[in-house]
């Protein structure tokens, strides 16, 4: 599986932004497809998930601000992120893992939350 994430840029705070996570390759095995950031001198945290029969869940810094939604037919799943902080600045990277425990990575997109 092979993940490509778009979206990332500059928004002032307040605002919101889209990114989308494209996927080529098999799906058959994965069991959820979220998104992860990683800030500035931190560690890569968890933002929040989309499960294949469709329930999410998302970290609490994120809860009410933030939804993950997926198009399966496009292979595509999407972070629409509303209320932006200048602490939601951070790289966003998608991912996609199975039941079991294998992941995959996107290359990861630059969302800058500042006036």
């Amino acid at each position: 599986v092979q993940l490509q994430a778009f979206g990332g840029g500059l928004v002032q705070p307040g605002g919101s932004l889209q990114l989308s996570c494209a996927a080529s390759g098999s799906m058959v095995d994965i069991d959820a497809m979220g998104w992860y950031r990683q800030a500035p001198g931190k560690q890569r945290e968890w933002v929040g998930h989309i499960r294949t029969r469709g329930d999410t869940n998302y970290a609490d810094f994120v809860k009410g601000r933030f939804t993950i939604s997926r198009d399966s037919a496009k292979n595509t799943w999407y972070l629409q992120m509303n209320s932006l902080k200048s602490e939601d600045t951070a790289v966003y990277y998608c991912n996609a893992s199975t039941a079991w425990g294998r992941n995959w990575w996107g290359q990861g997109t630059l969302v800058t939350v500042s006036s």
